[in-house]
């Protein structure tokens, strides 16, 4: 199973893949942790789309999880591949909240799947991101492409509960 889960920032997009990639027993690759370098510093696009091709190629017949949006790292490549695509848009309050209490759960540590050398930080740039810029109108735009261009394969889940439903839907399959 190939799954890429998008959507905002603090929806729990990391947890999930996490959570699924363990089940399915592949891969899992948070493109946070691809993107970000020691100190939050960004990496060259060119090392991340090389990064992100890297792992496409060497799980390509097997399954895999990506979380995270990162439009101009492969993403259409990531949504042809996907057998899954979910989208994480949970509300902006709930983002913020999730976000905080992970920071207070994380505080002067670094997140399992964040870069090294990123400690967890809720500073005001994030604090914008998470309820004005990364929910700018070309942002909701790209879910709302992606929803159409992608129709058979996408699911949306705007709560924990329907999350929930979801994975309890994925994880009683068969393997």
């Amino acid at each position: 199973m190939k799954i890429a889960i998008l959507g905002y920032s603090g929806a729990g997009k990391s947890t999930l893949a996490r959570e699924l990639a363990e089940h399915y027993g592949v891969p899992v690759l948070h493109l946070d942790a691809v993107h970000h370098l020691p100190g939050w510093q960004e990496r060259e696009r060119a090392d991340e789309i090389k990064i992100v091709g890297d792992f496409l190629d060497e799980n390509s017949e097997g399954g895999w999880v990506i979380d995270g949006t990162y439009k101009k790292v492969l993403l259409d490549r990531r949504l042809d591949e996907a057998d899954l695509v979910i989208l994480m848009l949970y509300g902006r309050l709930t983002c913020f909240f999730r976000a905080y209490s992970r920071y207070r759960k994380y505080k002067g540590k670094i997140r399992p799947d964040s870069a090294e050398g990123c400690e967890e930080k809720f500073d005001r740039t994030f604090i914008k991101w998470l309820l004005i810029d990364g929910r700018a109108k070309r942002r909701r735009k790209i879910f709302d492409e992606i929803r159409n261009t992608h129709k058979a394969k996408v699911r949306t889940v705007k709560s924990q509960r329907a999350t929930d439903k979801l994975v309890k839907e994925l994880t009683s399959l068969p393997l």
